[in-house]
C-alpha cells in the first residue's frame, strides 16, 4: 500500500508477479488505500503512463514496465461534519457496529449532501478510513435510506480493506426480518435469479435472464410467522445486490409491506392489516427486462393512523472476523418500533 503525494508523480517498476495484470487492477492492488473510482479517472486523465505512453484500463502489463501515475484534481468535497444521533452497537479501536435508524441516507448523494450517516461518523468520530473516498468515511458496505439495522465502519484503511475483503468473498453472515404482503406458503426456500437496473427505471433494479451485464442474486427465507393478509419472514442473503431483497420478495409475489418502489406501496394504517393484501400477477412475478414500471397506487386515507412509513425491512443480525482479534463475532439489533408496532396491531 502507497500514498501518492499531491504533486509529483509516482513512478513504479512492474515486478515479475504482476505480468500479465491489467494496468487497473494492478494500481487497486498498489494503492488500495484509494477508491478504485479515483484510480478510473486517473487512467480517463491520462495520469497514468505506461512507459511515457497513456493506455487504456485493460492495458497488460509486462516486466520492467515503467507505470507513472499522478491523482486527478479534485474539487473540494470535504463532508461537513453533522451532529447527529448515532446508536452504537460495537466500539473497539478499529472498527464501530451501528445500529443505523430508518430514514437516514448512508452517503451523500445527488441533491442528498446533508443530513447523512457519513455526515454523522464525521462528527462522531477522529479517525475513519478513507479507502472508498471522502464523501464515504468508514463505510464498508451500505443500507437503503428506509432499510434499518446493523452496518459496519472501519477505522483505518487497513481495517476497511480486511472487513471489505469478507463482504466480497460471502464470508459475512447477514439476516435480516421483514413483514411482507400475502401469505408466504412454503416454510422456507431458495430464491435464485440473475438481477441488473432495470432499463425503464434507473432507479430500480429488476429480476432478469442471465448473460449482459446480470448478476447472480441469491436469497433464502424462512417464514417466522403467518397472519391473515400478511407474513413475518427471516431473510438470508448470500449474495450483496443492490435492493436484492426487496426485488427477491415482490419476484415471488410478496412485495415488503410499504415498500413503494417495488409494490409494497405506503403507508400501512391500523385498518390496513385487516384488509386483503396487495396481489401481484404472473407477468410481474416474472419480471422480464421488457415489463412495464409498476404505477404505485396510494392507500386510501383510514382511521388509526400510520404504522409504518418505509418498507419493513431491518438488518437484524450480523456475523462477521474480527480484523485483529480473528475471532468471529455476532451482533444483534432488535426491530425498530414501526415494525414492532405493526407486528402488534397484525397479531392483535
Amino acid at each position: 500500500m502507497a500514498e501518492l503525494p499531491a504533486s509529483e508523480p509516482v513512478i513504479v517498476t512492474v515486478e515479475s508477479r504482476a505480468h500479465g495484470w491489467r494496468v487497473d487492477h494492478y494500481l487497486a492492488r498498489m494503492f488500495s488505500n484509494y477508491s478504485r473510482a479515483l484510480l478510473q479517472k486517473a487512467i480517463e486523465q491520462d495520469c497514468v503512463l505506461v512507459n511515457g505512453l497513456p493506455i487504456k484500463a485493460s492495458k497488460k502489463l509486462r516486466v520492467n514496465d515503467i507505470v507513472s501515475l499522478r491523482l486527478p484534481e479534485q474539487p473540494d468535497r470535504s463532508l461537513p461534519p453533522e451532529n447527529l444521533p448515532l446508536t452504537i452497537v460495537y466500539e473497539d479501536d478499529v472498527m464501530v457496529v451501528l445500529n443505523k435508524a430508518a430514514g437516514m441516507i448512508v452517503h451523500p448523494g445527488r441533491g442528498n449532501y446533508y443530513g447523512t450517516l457519513a455526515g454523522a461518523l464525521q462528527y462522531h468520530f477522529d479517525k475513519l478510513s478513507d479507502m472508498a473516498g471522502a464523501l464515504r468515511p468508514g463505510i464498508v458496505h451500505r443500507l437503503d435510506r428506509d432499510t434499518s439495522g446493523l452496518l459496519v465502519v472501519a477505522k483505518t484503511n487497513q481495517i476497511h480493506h480486511h472487513l471489505a475483503g469478507q463482504f466480497e468473498r460471502r464470508e459475512v453472515s447477514k439476516e435480516y426480518r421483514a413483514i411482507v404482503h400475502g401469505i408466504v406458503d412454503r416454510d422456507s426456500d431458495y430464491i435464485d435469479t440473475h438481477m441488473r437496473v432495470d432499463p425503464h427505471a434507473r432507479e430500480r433494479m429488476c429480476v432478469c435472464p442471465a448473460g449482459g451485464d446480470a448478476r447472480e442474486a441469491n436469497t433464502f427465507y424462512q417464514v417466522l410467522e403467518r397472519f391473515e393478509h400478511y407474513t413475518y419472514v427471516k431473510l438470508l442473503p448470500k449474495t450483496g445486490r443492490t435492493h436484492q431483497l426487496r426485488v427477491h420478495m415482490r419476484h415471488i409475489g410478496h412485495p415488503i409491506v410499504a415498500d413503494r418502489i417495488y409494490g409494497g406501496r405506503e403507508p400501512v394504517e391500523l385498518r390496513d392489516t385487516i384488509l386483503p393484501a396487495v396481489t401481484i400477477d404472473e407477468a410481474e412475478v416474472a419480471e422480464s427486462a421488457d415489463a412495464e414500471p409498476v404505477m404505485e397506487t396510494p392507500l386510501p386515507a383510514t382511521p388509526g393512523g400510520k404504522l409504518i412509513s418505509r418498507q419493513a425491512l431491518h438488518a437484524h443480525r450480523l456475523e462477521i472476523v474480527h480484523p485483529v482479534t480473528h475471532n468471529q463475532m455476532e451482533f444483534k439489533a432488535e426491530l425498530p418500533e414501526d415494525m414492532q408496532a405493526l407486528l402488534r396491531a397484525l397479531r392483535g
